[in-house]
């Protein structure tokens, strides 16, 4: 028995150490690839941040107010611009095909258009401005957000990663918080008004609700871990967007799946999240789960809509 046990902790060894050894040459031969991939346009845009950093003479408010306001917010109109032209015109076609919910928006009223636009920049520009100004001097005391040297890709791929992670855990809660019956009554049933949303919906919010489930969630991350402006530039500008594809009605290829948020505005009590993890450990997707937009909550890799591939079940004739 000891024999076989001696060997048998030889042949552990012996798999485990060649594991060990071909994965961190691998890891290794990976990490030296991507490197003299990114090393040339890391050297390209650590020279394109030094020239805007002195063509506004190192004017650290200036250039937070562009990083931070100006950048997230022309991605963000750009992005719902043309997803716009869609809803009203219904023009291009090709957009229209990928609806989620058949039938509705189509086109969208303009008369309610209208108001979520202007909502939409009061939010912008009542409450995410004045909030960036607490922003500000928290980052200044930490004292890296207007470095002359960029953050490594590497560094800013763990930031995203701690950033997705806070956004989760705070809107999930806060989203939660706002569904209470006293607080959906007073605050978030604004945001609700909209059972098939649009892009330009993701801000249409009671200001409450903007503060607590739109803007904090996406700020703590930078201010807990100190960024710099430029890594705030870009998460800013992914969140928006990406909130933006989570509203806008359609599931179009090669973007990130709308189909589980859509899922929330059409039930209101089930998908509070953004990635759904903290919905399938509470519970709040069960019923998304068994429907046919949960077969159809992936990433579309081919032209062919979704709600073609995979249609929903005809209803019974009552």
């Amino acid at each position: 028995q000891e024999v076989k046990l001696w060997d048998a902790m030889k042949i552990t060894a012996f798999v485990l150490g060649t594991g060990l050894l071909v994965f961190t040459a691998l890891a290794n031969s990976v990490s030296w690839y991507v490197q003299n991939i990114w090393d040339p346009p890391g050297h390209f845009w650590q020279t394109a941040w030094l020239k805007f950093y002195y063509l506004f003479d190192g004017k650290e408010w200036t250039i937070f107010l562009l990083g931070a306001a100006l950048v997230p917010s022309l991605a963000f109109w750009c992005f719902n611009g043309i997803l716009m032209v869609a809803d009203v015109t219904g023009k291009p076609a090709f957009i229209t095909r990928y609806r989620i919910q058949l039938g509705k928006n189509d086109p969208v009223d303009t008369k309610k258009l209208r108001q979520a636009i202007y909502t939409v920049l009061c939010n912008q520009f009542f409450i995410s401005l004045p909030m960036l100004v607490p922003m500000f001097y928290i980052m200044k005391w930490w004292g890296n957000t207007f470095s002359k040297e960029l953050p490594t890709f590497y560094w800013f791929l763990v930031e995203l990663s701690i950033f997705t992670l806070i956004e989760e855990i705070l809107f999930y809660y806060t989203h939660r918080l706002v569904h209470l019956p006293l607080l959906y009554k007073h605050i978030h049933k604004k945001h609700h008004e909209w059972t098939a949303p649009i892009g330009v919906v993701s801000v249409y919010a009671h200001p409450v609700e903007h503060i607590l489930s739109n803007t904090l969630p996406v700020m703590t991350g930078p201010m807990i871990m100190g960024s710099h402006i430029v890594s705030i530039a870009a998460w800013f500008s992914i969140a928006l967007i990406t909130t933006s594809i989570s509203h806008c009605g359609y599931h179009l290829p090669f973007l990130p799946s709308p189909e589980f948020h859509d899922f929330h505005h059409l039930k209101f009590n089930q998908c509070y999240g953004v990635l759904g993890v903290l919905d399938y450990l509470h519970g709040t997707d069960r019923v998304f789960r068994q429907t046919k937009a949960f077969e159809r909550h992936r990433v579309l890799l081919s032209l062919t809509p979704l709600s073609e591939s995979i249609p929903d079940a005809p209803r019974r004739a009552e």
